[in-house]
């Protein structure tokens, strides 16, 4: 491997071999750039973190109260659970993915935040499947369960209709979103990021279970492209908020 190019790890998964990376390219600037491979797809990259970021900070904007206990279905390379931790008022975050060699290269700190959400108290780990643990019965929470949530943070399939496993397509209805949300208090938030411009048939879902649901489109220069991307934040109140 060069100075350019290097594979810190690769380990098989549920999902297949799932692979992290580290090149600079140096039309882009001296800076290294992290990126997951499963199997041959690309997953993510700390090249386009934009809306990742935007996911937490939008969710969170509109959450109510102080102290707030947080989910972020989805590890990825940290961005959204790093986000919501510079949030002064998030008091708790559990960090739910059902890959623990992504919980690993954390715990290990081979990505650039691995230390950042190690250092803070206010974050843990939960290796679980995030569609699994949405179902009340089973909950967020190994150690309270039944708790409820100020905001659930979900960044794992590329969209509603783009998914990374098929079997996950059983969470985007009315009846499993309903019963993901009785995890949230009274107002709480359900935020969720999207690879996709908005789609209304997800927005008419969303609206028959939470309160005046929206899609807010992030903007970000995709070099290798050299033109503005997008992608897309759904939000949505749960009832019983002031």
């Amino acid at each position: 491997m060069g100075l350019l190019f290097e594979q810190i790890d690769s380990q098989p998964s549920p999902l297949g071999e799932i692979t992290l990376r580290r090149r600079r390219i140096p039309a882009l600037g001296d800076r290294d750039i992290y990126e997951v491979k499963l199997g041959e797809e690309f997953l993510m990259s700390s090249m386009f973190v934009d809306a990742e970021v935007a996911l937490a900070d939008l969710t969170l904007e509109v959450t109510q109260g102080d102290d707030l206990s947080v989910v972020v279905g989805g590890l990825g390379l940290g961005y959204t659970a790093d986000a919501a931790l510079r949030n002064d008022r998030v008091g708790e975050l559990l960090v739910v993915d059902a890959l623990g060699t992504v919980i690993r290269w954390h715990q290990q700190e081979k990505v650039p935040l691995g230390r950042v959400l190690n250092e803070d108290p206010r974050c843990r780990y939960i290796h679980g499947s995030f569609f699994e643990l949405a179902d009340p019965d089973k909950g967020f929470d190994p150690e309270q369960p039944g708790r409820r949530f100020d905001a659930i943070l979900l960044d794992i399939d590329h969209s509603p209709r783009a998914l990374l496993n098929e079997s996950n397509a059983t969470f985007y209805n009315a009846e499993s979103l309903g019963r993901m949300a009785r995890q949230l208090k009274p107002g709480g938030m359900f935020g969720m990021w999207s690879n996709e411009p908005p789609d209304e048939d997800f927005l008419a879902v969303l609206e028959a279970v939470f309160v005046a649901p929206e899609a807010r489109v992030v903007s970000f220069f995709n070099p290798f492209q050299n033109r503005e991307a997008t992608n897309t934040v759904y939000l949505a109140r749960a009832a019983g908020g002031a």
